[in-house]
C-alpha cells in the first residue's frame, strides 16, 4: 500500500504532494514501482495535526483519486468522514481506511456495507491531537486486540461483510517506542483474530529514535520493521517507500516459503 499524503502537514512528505497534479504523479510513480494499494489521505493523523472540515478534504482528494482510477492498482480512502469516503468510491476509489475504526462518523461503517468494498479498522488511543500525550496500557497488546475485536464485530453487526474487513494495530498511534515494539514482536496475536493485519510503520518516529535518522532517511529502518511484521503474519503494508519494502518483503517471503519466484528485475545496472 503506497502512501499518497495529500495534505500540507503529514509528518513526512507534508507539502509535498499537495498540488492534485504532483500527487496524481507520484502515485502512478509508486504504482509503477509496484504498489498494489494506492492510499490517498487528506487529513494529517501526525500527531497534534487538527481536524481538516469534509469540504477542504474532498477539495484534497477527490482530483487525485479520479486521477488514480484505473491506473492498475486499487485506490483506497484514507478518512474517517462518511461523506468524503462517498464522494471518493464514486469518483472511483475501491477501498476505505478508517483510522478511527468507524468511531469518528456513524455513517461510515453503513457506507462500506452498503457499497460492498473492503476496509481498514485501526487502534487509535484518543485523536491524533491528543494521543501521544501520555500514552498508558496495562497490556498494550492485548488491550488493541480486544479493540479490534470489538470493531471487528461492530462493522459486522453494521452489515459490512466479515471477509471485507483488515485490521490496523495502528503503530505510533497513541503508542511508545515500547509499545509498538511489543505490538510488532506479538503481532500475531493480532493476527489471530483471523482477519488480514495492515501495519503501518512507515518512516514513523520510533524508527527514528533507534536509528538517529530523519524521516526521510528510514526506508531500511522501515523495510526491517515491515520483515519483522510479515513473519509475525501481516499482509499488508503501507509505506512511503516501495522498492526497499518490496525487496525486503521478497527475500523474507522466499526464506520462509524455502523458494523463491523468478523475477524481471525492476532496474539494470551497469558495472565496469
Amino acid at each position: 500500500m503506497g502512501v499518497v499524503n495529500v495534505t500540507p502537514d503529514s509528518f513526512s512528505d507534508g507539502g509535498r504532494y499537495l498540488d492534485p497534479g504532483a500527487a496524481v504523479e507520484h502515485g502512478r510513480r509508486l504504482a509503477a514501482e509496484g504498489a498494489q494499494i494506492l492510499d490517498v489521505g487528506g487529513e494529517s493523523t501526525r500527531p497534534g495535526a487538527e481536524d481538516v472540515p469534509a469540504a477542504e478534504e474532498l477539495r484534497r482528494v477527490l482530483p487525485v483519486v479520479e486521477g488514480l482510477a484505473g491506473a492498475g492498482p486499487t485506490v483506497s480512502i484514507d478518512t474517517s468522514k462518511a461523506a468524503v469516503a462517498e464522494a471518493a468510491l464514486d469518483a472511483g476509489a475501491g477501498f476505505v481506511n478508517d483510522v478511527t475504526a468507524f468511531r469518528g462518523d456513524p455513517d461510515l461503517a453503513g457506507l462500506v456495507a452498503s457499497r460492498d468494498v473492503p476496509c481498514c479498522l485501526m487502534h487509535m488511543l484518543g485523536t491524533p491531537r491528543t494521543m501521544q500525550d501520555d500514552p498508558r496500557y496495562d497490556d498494550v497488546v492485548s488491550e488493541v486486540k480486544a479493540f479490534l475485536d470489538e470493531r471487528l464485530a461492530f462493522a459486522v453487526a453494521e452489515g459490512v461483510a466479515e471477509e471485507r474487513v483488515l485490521l490496523d494495530p495502528g503503530i505510533g498511534f497513541g503508542k511508545t517506542v515500547d509499545h509498538n515494539l511489543a505490538l510488532l514482536a506479538r503481532l500475531d496475536e493480532i493476527a489471530a483474530i483471523g482477519r488480514p493485519v495492515v501495519v503501518g510503520v512507515s518512516r514513523k518516529s520510533f524508527l527514528g529514535v533507534i536509528t538517529g535518522r530523519e524521516a526521510d532517511a528510514r526506508a531500511v529502518a522501515t523495510a526491517a520493521a515491515n520483515v519483522l511484521a510479515l513473519e509475525r503474519g501481516a499482509s499488508v503494508f503501507r509505506v512511503h517507500d516501495v522498492p526497499e519494502t518490496l525487496d525486503a518483503l521478497a527475500v523474507a517471503a522466499a526464506t520462509l516459503a524455502g523458494r523463491w519466484p523468478v523475477t524481471t528485475p525492476r532496474t539494470t545496472t551497469t558495472t565496469t
